[in-house]
């Protein structure tokens, strides 16, 4: 076998001197980059600081304006609210002068009627016909005002009949006095009266019968009779005085 040559070996003198300037340099560039770190820190911080005391009024300033829409909101709708009361007290308030006119122009032609001022006399007159029902059943209170001009110097004595047209089934029918008052009043409603008088009377009618108009009759003693027809419809508002009577009307 052919021998190995010997290692070579090299012998270098130890620098003490020269790893001691390494550390140094080391430590020192160490030193220098927490420098650098801390100063970049710092100029970003102070650059970042007014942005964020910027952000903050903003974010006050739009938090008061958010709570004064919400109260502006607010206001808006108790003011919606109040509105809305006042609207519906209004109308129900012109609702009830309307009533109360339409009984004032009422009570004025009555009164005109019976005053008679400068119109020439008249006689005998059906001036109202009211209807009122009767809860759970199917009767009606039925109220008839007579008059005549106070002109009149002699009492007026008679009876007075009301008579129902109406619908049973798919036929036009008539009720007669005899069929819709008390048996005791079969004759009619008696009246005794110079100026005015107002009748009273209860009337029924069948459970199939739609009624569509009444007709008032009053006969006075020795002189012709007066009569009246006025709208079913028109009698249960109440305020009929004036026209004598209209088209037909379902209850």
């Amino acid at each position: 076998m052919p021998s190995r040559p010997p290692p070579r070996y090299v012998v270098r003198p130890h620098d003490a001197r020269g790893q001691r300037r390494r550390r140094l340099w080391l430590g020192a560039a160490w030193l220098g980059s927490l420098v650098a770190v801390g100063a970049g820190a710092t100029l970003l911080g102070g650059h970042a600081a007014p942005r964020i005391i910027s952000h903050k009024s903003q974010l006050r300033d739009l938090t008061a304006q958010n709570d004064d829409l919400k109260q502006q909101v607010a206001n808006l709708q108790r003011s919606q609210q109040v509105t809305g009361i006042a609207t519906t007290a209004l109308r129900k308030t012109l609702a009830d002068r309307d009533e109360e006119i339409s009984g004032l122009r009422a009570d004025l032609g009555f009164y005109s009627r019976l005053l008679g001022g400068n119109a020439p006399r008249e006689g005998l007159k059906v001036q109202e016909v009211r209807l009122q029902p009767v809860p759970g059943s199917r009767a009606w209170n039925l109220t008839i005002s007579l008059t005549q001009s106070v002109r009149s110097r002699d009492d007026t004595t008679g009876d007075a009949t009301v008579s129902v047209d109406g619908l049973r089934g798919d036929k036009v029918e008539q009720l007669a006095w005899p069929a819709l008052g008390d048996a005791a009043q079969k004759d009619g409603l008696p009246f005794r009266f110079k100026y005015f008088e107002q009748l009273h009377a209860t009337i029924v009618l069948p459970a199939d019968f739609r009624p569509t108009r009444l007709r008032v009759e009053a006969k006075p003693a020795g002189g012709d009779a007066v009569a009246r027809a006025v709208t079913w419809s028109d009698a249960l508002s109440g305020h009929v005085t004036i026209a004598q009577g209209g088209p037909d009307a379902q209850p």
